[in-house]
Formats: structure tokens, sequence, C-alpha cells
């Protein structure tokens, strides 16, 4: 990954984000006003996590708190030990606390779905989305008059997650897998009937139903994420997303697994 540091950055209070790296393997995301930096999950290894942290200018010690999604091992792989090292925080739910697989954490804080809170000067609203896991939060966050919305791993677009996650300014979105891919794919048929199903994870076209009926008008930034690597490929979430766009791809980008995604400023 490229170095992230000598990028400019935006005023202070101004709500950016970025990927230290999406998908399959691994994932976490920074969401940042300036002041207050977090890390929604750290599905990497604890050097991993380091040194994707590094190319963002960050020491694990700058970070504010983790936030965790659900207990799924490309979430949680770096989460404790990232805590045990550096002292950071952890904020998840008492499900995923009981799963009991992150160890023993030197401090954390219960997440309550659907109770907002507030770290520093970044609110963020946790929302409940159907995925196979104990007890699975998706989350939206606000500074500086903007929010961003971060939707992954979730098997179907309900009304509560459409509600929750309308009318953002930028939003980092599941396009999981391509139905067709999936299908011929070499998963088993229980992974594939997992993967596609209502606990699983959002296909292409799933994404682009959820997307319109967000509401596009306000979206800077849309970010495709959590793409298999058997079976999705970056152009076909593209494509599944573009009409919606008039054929405008300026706002569409991909949250990749090796490389993450630079930081953006939501203006």
């Amino acid at each position: 990954m490229a170095t992230r540091v000598a990028e400019s950055r935006p005023p202070a209070g101004t709500l950016r984000f970025a990927s230290l790296g999406s998908g399959s393997k691994g994932n976490a995301t920074l969401v940042s006003d300036g002041d207050t930096h977090l890390l929604v999950d750290c599905g990497f290894g604890l050097r991993e996590t380091e040194r994707r942290l590094a190319d963002f200018g960050l020491h694990p010690r700058q970070l504010d708190a983790v936030l965790v999604t659900h207990e799924h091992g490309d979430h949680v792989r770096g989460v404790g030990p990232l805590a045990r090292r550096h002292g950071v925080p952890v904020y998840l739910t008492p499900g995923t606390w009981g799963t009991r697989r992150l160890g023993e954490l030197p401090g954390h804080h219960w997440i309550t779905p659907q109770a907002r809170f507030a770290i520093k000067g970044v609110v963020i609203d946790p929302v409940t989305v159907p995925h196979d896991a104990r007890e699975p939060v998706q989350f939206r966050f606000h500074a500086g008059g903007r929010s961003l919305g971060v939707l992954t791993d979730l098997g179907h677009p309900t009304d509560h997650v459409a509600r929750a996650f309308a009318g953002c300014d930028a939003l980092v979105l599941e396009c999981n897998h391509d139905v067709r891919l999936l299908a011929e794919g070499p998963y088993p048929r229980a992974l594939k009937r997992r993967v596609g199903g209502d606990w699983g994870h959002l296909a292409n076209g799933q994404a682009a139903a959820l997307l319109a009926r967000l509401g596009l008008d306000r979206l800077q930034r849309i970010v495709c994420s959590h793409l298999s690597e058997h079976n999705n490929r970056p152009e076909l979430a593209l494509e599944a997303l573009v009409p919606l766009l008039d054929g405008d791809e300026s706002r569409l980008m991909v949250a990749a697994q090796d490389t993450g995604l630079a930081w953006q400023a939501i203006g």
C-alpha cells in the first residue's frame, strides 16, 4: 500500500474515512474528524494492522476506539491483540462479547443497538442488521454537519436498514458477490446458501436496490466494499451501481482487499 501521509489534510472537524482493506481476508475502516480517530473492525493481524495504519500516518495509540460490528474472524482477528498491545478501547454489543472470540480486553464499552452515543466529537448510530452473527450492528457516523454510513455484512436490505441509512453524505456499501459467479463458483453448496441467503451477504443487485432506496442526491462518495475474492469482480460491482448515477462513475470507488482506499473527505 502506498503511503497516505503526504495527502493534504482537510479543515479540522471535517468528517473523512479510509479503508485499510476490505474483503474476505480482513476488513478495517478508519473514520476521523481530524481530532477523533476511530477504527471500525480489525480483521488483520497485529503487525499487518500496525503497518497499514502507518501507511495512513497513524500509530495505534492515536486511535480513540475500535468499534466492532460482529464476531466473524475477518472483522475481529486483530481487535484483541491491538487493544491489549496499545490500550485501545473497544466498543461492541454484549452479544458479540458473549461469543468470547476477542479474548481479554483492557477496556470495553457496551453498544446498545439503535442507541446513539458519542466518542469525543463524533456521534454514532449503531444499527441492527440481518447477518448470521450473535448481535451484529453497522454504523452511521455524524460530524461537522455530515454523515457517513458504513454498511456491510447483511443478508438483505430491510426497511429498518433503509430508514437508518437514508440521506447519508457518503456510504461504504457491501457489494459482496455476483449471483452468477457465486452459483458457478468453488464454494460448497452449504456455503453458497449461507452467503446468498437472507442472513449472509449482499449481492451486487441487492446493493443497487438498497442504494436506490437510500437516495442519491446527497451522496458524495459511494464505496463498494467487502467484495468476495472468488465470487465478485470490481467491474461487476461498479456495473451494478452505475445505472443509478446516469452513467457518472465519479462518485463510485472500490475498497480493495490489498490496497484499501485512501482518505476520502466529506465536504
